[in-house]
C-alpha cells in the first residue's frame, strides 16, 4: 500500500483517538471508513504533509456528519410540529385505548391475587430485587419467582388478546 492509503493504515490508531477526543464516540470507525473510501476514490496527487491532510479530512468528515445529523433532526422536528394538529384526534383515541388497556392489565393482575400484583409492582415498577421482595413479604425467593411467572403468563395472555383486536 502506498500514498495516502498507506499513511491512513499506519495512522489508524492515532486517527481513532483523535476522533474520539472530538466526541465521535461510536462513529469514529464509521468516519475512518468514509475517509478510507474517499482516499481510495481520490485521484493520486502528491500531498505535502499526508498525516496532517488525513487528520484535517477526518475532522471535516466528522463535522459534516454532525451537520447532517442536526439537519435531519431539525427536519424531523419541523415535520412533527407541522403535523401535530392533524393527528390530535388520533392521539386522543390512542390515549383512550392505552388507558383502557392499562385498566385491563391492572384487572388481570388483581385477578391473580393481591400478592402476585404486589410482587409484580415491586419488581417491575419499583425496581426492587426479588430477594428483597421475598424478605419484605416473609416468603421464599421461589414464591416470589412463581408469583412473577403467574403475572407474566396472565399479561402474555392479555397481550395475545390485544393483538387479536
Amino acid at each position: 500500500m502506498s500514498g495516502l492509503a498507506g499513511v491512513l493504515v499506519a495512522e489508524r490508531a492515532r486517527l481513532l483517538r483523535f476522533l474520539a477526543a472530538r466526541g465521535a464516540g461510536d462513529q469514529a470507525e464509521d468516519v475512518l471508513q468514509d475517509l478510507w473510501s474517499r482516499v481510495a476514490e481520490a485521484p493520486q496527487a502528491p500531498v505535502a504533509d499526508p498525516v496532517a491532510y488525513l487528520f484535517r479530512a477526518a475532522e471535516n468528515l466528522l463535522r459534516d456528519r454532525r451537520r447532517s445529523t442536526l439537519s435531519r433532526e431539525r427536519r424531523q422536528t419541523d415535520w412533527q410540529d407541522a403535523h401535530v394538529g392533524t393527528h390530535q384526534e388520533a392521539d386522543g383515541e390512542r390515549l383512550l385505548i392505552a388507558r383502557e388497556r392499562l385498566r385491563e392489565a391492572q384487572d388481570v393482575l388483581a385477578a391473580q391475587g393481591g400478592r402476585v400484583a404486589h410482587v409484580f409492582q415491586r419488581y417491575r415498577l419499583d425496581g426492587i430485587g426479588q430477594a428483597a421482595i421475598a424478605r419484605e413479604l416473609g416468603v421464599s425467593l421461589s414464591s416470589v419467582e412463581k408469583d412473577l411467572q403467574r403475572a407474566y403468563r396472565a399479561l402474555a395472555e392479555l397481550r395475545r388478546k390485544f393483538d387479536e383486536e
